[in-house]
């Protein structure tokens, strides 16, 4: 019996904004409005140069990055077979 080809939806383009993703009562969202985190560039400002090399990564991102890693116990590693032992298995702590 032949059946009919049925798109199974795999082509498909989903629109999602982020805040639909994370619940109202959720951590970050507390965190976001307790924490005023504008007082991270005043600390690095002297840390960046304007005019001379790639752009960075924002400063509060760095640090929202760091702290939801901490907070939910997200570890980051890298692994490289092919490099040297100093390049496997570090993690942003620098433990091994």
């Amino acid at each position: 019996m032949l059946l009919k080809h049925v798109e199974d939806g795999r082509n498909q383009i989903e629109v999602v904004a982020l805040d639909q993703l994370v619940p109202e009562d959720h951590l970050v969202r507390k965190m976001e409005q307790a924490i005023d985190f504008e007082f991270i560039y005043d600390l690095v400002k002297d840390k960046y140069c304007l005019d001379n090399g790639r752009p960075s990564i924002d400063s509060v991102v760095l640090i929202k990055m760091v702290f939801i890693q901490y907070l939910f116990g997200i570890r980051f590693h890298t692994s490289n077979h092919k490099g040297n032992r100093n390049q496997r298995g570090l993690s942003m702590g620098g433990e091994r």
